[in-house]
């Protein structure tokens, strides 16, 4: 039993635990998800994953009880916005008043058209880096001097296409 207890504990446990730069942290719940816990606390999608390397891509194995750093120091964006039907890069840079060199630092999933952002993806729209580091392996496109009007897909289109490029960690 205590085995057990001690297994399950050691699960939940923070990846950063003991992490001082961790600035912000969240208990996941039951039937959390990653871009739910994303919008709720104001972190940007990328964010929640690059700060959280134990996050799957698929943001499947969060536990209840599991505590997500949701910020560092220095590199914690908390000005977000959560991407509605019809947005593209160029509606949301406008309306934050942003650069698209901004956007994608700040989101260096996006690739340089714009053309993978999605329904429920939260985006970092400071206007000042804040972004942490990527992941080790992860490919980030180089920033973009413009984007074209690509609306903003629902989550289903990225899956129904098995040529598409799936997004970073919780984004799906």
């Amino acid at each position: 039993m205590f085995t057990a207890i001690l297994v399950a504990a050691f699960a939940v446990l923070p990846l950063v635990a003991g992490d001082d730069s961790c600035t912000r942290t969240y208990t996941v719940v039951e039937n959390d998800f990653c871009d739910t816990i994303s919008a709720a606390n104001n972190v940007s999608t990328f964010q929640l994953a690059a700060v959280n390397p134990s996050i799957n891509p698929g943001c499947t194995n969060l536990m209840p009880g599991q505590q997500l750093c949701l910020g560092t120091l220095g590199k914690d964006c908390t000005t977000v916005h959560v991407v509605q039907e019809g947005d593209t890069c160029n509606i949301i840079t406008s309306n934050h008043g942003l650069n698209a060199t901004m956007l994608v630092t700040n989101n260096p999933t996006i690739n340089s058209e714009c053309t993978n952002i999605y329904i429920g993806q939260v985006l970092c729209v400071a206007n000042e880096v804040l972004a942490p580091e990527p992941p080790a392996g992860l490919s980030v496109p180089s920033p973009a001097s413009g984007f074209g009007d690509t609306p903003a897909s629902p989550v289903e289109t990225i899956y129904n296409d098995p040529n598409a490029e799936v997004p970073f960690c919780d984004e799906m």
